[in-house]
This record gives C-alpha cells, structure tokens and sequence, in this order.
C-alpha cells in the first residue's frame, strides 16, 4: 500500500499493535521497518494484565497466555538469604480477568503480532527506512528507502514514530530527548540451569554492591538472568558470560548449565518534550525510556498504541474532528513522566553503591519486605500499580463526570460473569466481553431508563445493561448510573443520573460516535 492513511515507522510490539487497531478498524496502514528481520532475543518479558485486557479486546490474549508463563510467585533475597515471597495470583483476584504477570519474551511476541496482522492483509516492510517527512494541511510526505537503495515517496494523513529509543522521526522533528543514562553495564542471559531462583517464580536478589534478577521461561530450568556487568572501556570486545561475576550467583546456590545467548546494555531514562507535532505522533521508546524495574517498558508503549490508535480510526472513519487527536499526548506524556520519575527512583535505590542505599538494600529490605508481603491490602496496590489498571486520564479533555467510586477517565472496573448469581467468574458474560467491538458503547449496572435507551438508539450507540450485583457495588459502580466507555475501555462520561440529555451533550461536544452511525 503506497499510500496509505496511516503511516508506521517501526515493528515492534508498539508500531505492530498500533497497526492491528487501525487495520481492524479498516484503516489503510503501512508499516515498515528497517531492520532484516524480526528480533531473535529480547530483554522486554513481562505482560501486564492490562495488555491482556487490550489483547481480549483484539482477540489475542488467549493465544498470548498459552503461549506464555504466569508468575506464580515473586521472591526476594538479601544477602543470598530469601527474606520475602508474594503470590501473584493472589494479588489480582478479582481485579481483572488476568490477574497475574504474564512472562512472553518480546520476539515470540512480535512473531505473534506480525502473524495476525498478517491476517488482516497487513505485511511489515522490512530493510525500509524513513528518511525524512514534509508536508503541511491534509497529508505528510515521507521519503522512504528501500531494501534495494531506491527511494520513493509515500503519501498519508498521519505518521507514527516507533522506532525506539533512537528514532529517526522524532530527531527528523527536533523533538528533544531530556533525561540520562545509568552509569552502569547490564547483562542479559538465556541460560538452563538448576538452584533456587530457578524454579519457575520471579526471584530478585539484593547485596551490597550487586544485584541478579531471575525471570522462568518455559521448560524445567529455564530463565533469563539479569545483572550488572563490568564495563572495560579499553578492552577490544564486549564482555561476554565468561567476564560476568559469579559470586552473587554461587551464594544462590545457582548452577548455569549452558547460555542460549548473552547480551549487555544500558539503561536510559528519558521522556520526549513533546509526544505530538502536527500529524506525526511518537509512541513507545521513540517517546519515553526507563529502567526495567516493574516490567513497564513495552506494556507503555502498547497503551500508547491503543490510545492513539481508536483516535485516529474515529478521526479518518467516524467523523470525529482532529481535535481529538490534541488528547493523545497529555493523556499519554503525563503517566510516562510519572513513570520515568518512579521506576528511576527504584533503579537508584536497587543499585546505587552509595551507603544510604546499601543500607536499604541489606538492612531495611529484610525487615520491611516480609511484612509488606504478608498485607492484602500492600498486595493489592502492587498488582493496581504494576498492572497498570490503576492508569486513569481523569484530567484530561475527553474524561467528564463521576458515579460512585468511578469517574471519567478512569479504567472500566472489571465485573466477572455470573458476579450477582454466583456461576463461575470470567468468560463471555464479564462486562469486558462487549469491549471486543472495538467502539464507543453505554454500560448500567442496574436497569436503563427508556428515554436513555431511545437516545443510545438515536445515537447508534450501544447500550449494555448487566445485572446489579455484589461485584459491581465492590467495583465503585453505582446501580442504575451511565458509565459512556471509550473504544479503549477508559470511560468518558460518568453519569449517576442516567440522562439522556447529558449523554447526548457530552456527544454533541467531542462528537463523540459509534462506528458506523449516521
């Protein structure tokens, strides 16, 4: 497709997801990338509950979990002393439909993105690179180079920058990159082998001047290693397994067996000034990069795909005028910057030589981390937080209204099937289910009123009515209230009273439509 609607700088799981959105809602994309072949190692592992949730909503998270490895559990050890365990599963009961941490590396993951898009008529282009953009009014011109070193130009009405953390777009926009880079050298290693931390649970490792992070992959004795390497800025190559300190590993009573592969990096925290220049948008690393602490990185970058994405297809499709794509960014920008200040605060704090830090680590850590383990309520708001269901956008444009606990902007609380009738939890009658349209829809928890139904009618929206229960009263939800959701499962309107009229304001203002309506 040489000229597409949209055009995406960048395949991976960002640039990818973004492209599946768009393509489901009919939306002519091009993708490329300029890279031979998909990645065959990643550092990016961790699956949050909400991706999955957004996945539900596409119909890939039951291909996603199959393929992946829940986190039973989360460990920590001090000293080469384990000091704490958390069940995940625990954690997240009743919170989401995926209450856990779902382990699935980054290169199955985009093999598995790249297979549905395929799908959907959509192939990635690879060996293609974005040289430059221009253009002003209804369309961008972008000069692209292709495998064989000819160049051609391809129009569209909008660009999506993810090309990572050195994107060639945004420094093409002279958007800055502010933030820095840890001092020090990171491993990654593919490794089998047998001791504690490898048994199939999340094990992280704390001493005075070290750190290991032990993440299972599937099969007995499987696991990815994460620690700090040795940076000799005077050797003549990069360091390998056989340079990687062992003592941390050998007072874990860890035995590696054999490396699949290794890799060292380092860490960034950076967030971009802007998110947004006209109609080219940066997601993913191209916008924002941090320490891995949390397993945040590619699950933010998705979240930016999927926000930005019904934007776009309401725009080009629905009739929904360019302003709400001004949404985009101070919805997006402001949880990046909140997450960059956190997990960098965390990074420092797990491996700063300097002796406040140390004292934490070996000191304070064994003491606090077990008794905060042990509280529900510690648990709960670790799930919320890692998770990212705790994401809201109450300050932003789109976001009006609250109805019990729940306000515009905040994510759509989630209420099992057969919450109020006591049948099993989850499955096709959760009030999730009707999010797979992908469109602007009415949720009440109760009964509607007729004047609500005709005007939902009128509207070509539709109107899901769920059974008053328990469920939805521990939720935040209030019997009978107009819950307005966006097609990214964030309400928009919170209305306790249910009025026709101010639904259809609220419309009217951000014309705000199904897909398809007149």
């Amino acid at each position: 497709m040489s000229n597409p609607e949209v055009l995406i700088a960048g395949a991976g799981p960002t640039g990818l997801v973004l492209a599946l959105w768009l393509a489901r809602r009919g939306i002519r994309v091009r993708i490329v990338d300029k890279a031979a072949e998909p990645g065959t190692t990643s550092r990016a592992l961790a699956i949050q509950a909400r991706t999955l949730e957004f996945y539900r909503q596409l119909g890939l998270a039951e291909a996603v979990v199959a393929g992946g490895v829940p986190l039973a559990a989360a460990n920590l050890w001090v000293g080469g002393r384990q000091v704490a365990r958390a069940a995940f599963g625990e954690m997240g009961e009743g919170l989401s439909p995926y209450p856990y941490v779902l382990i699935f590396p980054q290169d199955r993951h985009e093999r598995l993105l790249i297979a549905r898009l395929g799908m959907e008529g959509v192939t990635v282009e690879r060996r293609t690179e974005l040289l430059d953009v221009a253009g002003k009014g209804p369309g961008l011109r972008a000069r692209l180079r292709r495998q064989d070193g000819t160049e051609e130009i391809c129009e569209a009405a909008f660009i999506a920058g993810c090309d990572g953390a050195r994107s060639h777009l945004r420094q093409f926009l002279g958007i800055g990159f502010p933030g820095g880079t840890y001092q020090h050298l990171f491993y990654v290693a593919d490794a089998q082998g047998s001791g504690p931390v490898m048994n199939g649970e999340l094990h992280v490792s704390l001493d005075e001047a070290d750190f290991l992070a032990s993440f299972p992959m599937s099969g007995r004795g499987h696991a990815r290693l994460v620690g700090m390497a040795e940076a000799d800025e005077d050797a003549d190559r990069a360091p390998a397994w056989e340079d990687v300190d062992k003592r941390l590993l050998r007072r874990l009573g860890v035995e590696v067996e054999r490396v699949n592969w290794f890799s060292t990096y380092r860490v960034h925290h950076r967030v971009a000034g802007r998110f947004r220049l006209g109609r080219a948008f940066l997601l993913g690393d191209a916008a924002h990069v941090h320490s891995p602490v949390g397993g945040q990185g590619m699950n933010t970058g998705i979240a930016d795909a999927v926000n930005l994405a019904w934007k776009l297809a309401a725009v080009l499709r629905d009739g929904a005028p360019p302003a709400l794509l001004d949404s985009f960014e101070p919805e997006r920008i402001a949880f990046a910057r909140r997450l960059v200040a956190t997990t960098d605060r965390a990074f420092t704090l797990v491996t700063s030589p300097g002796r406040l830090a140390r004292l934490v680590r070996t000191g304070l850590a064994p003491w606090l981390f077990p008794a905060l383990a042990k509280a529900p309520s510690f648990r709960r708001l670790m799930f919320r937080t890692l998770s990212q269901t705790a994401v809201h956008y109450r300050a932003g444009p789109l976001s009006e209204g609250r109805a019990g606990g729940i306000g515009g902007g905040d994510r759509l609380p989630w209420v099992a099937a057969g919450a109020s009738a006591g049948g099993p939890p989850g499955g096709a009658g959760d009030n999730f289910a009707p999010l797979a349209s992908l469109d602007w829809q009415l949720h009440i928890h109760g009964s509607a009123n007729p004047a609500m139904a005709r005007a939902c009618d009128r509207q070509g929206l539709a109107l899901h009515c769920f059974p008053w229960s328990a469920a939805a009263r521990r939720a935040g939800l209030k019997q009978d209230a107009a819950y307005l959701i966006r097609p990214d499962g964030h309400v928009g309107l919170a209305d306790p009273h249910a009025d026709p009229a101010t639904l259809e304001r609220y419309l009217g203002r951000h014309r705000a439509r199904a897909a398809g309506a007149a």
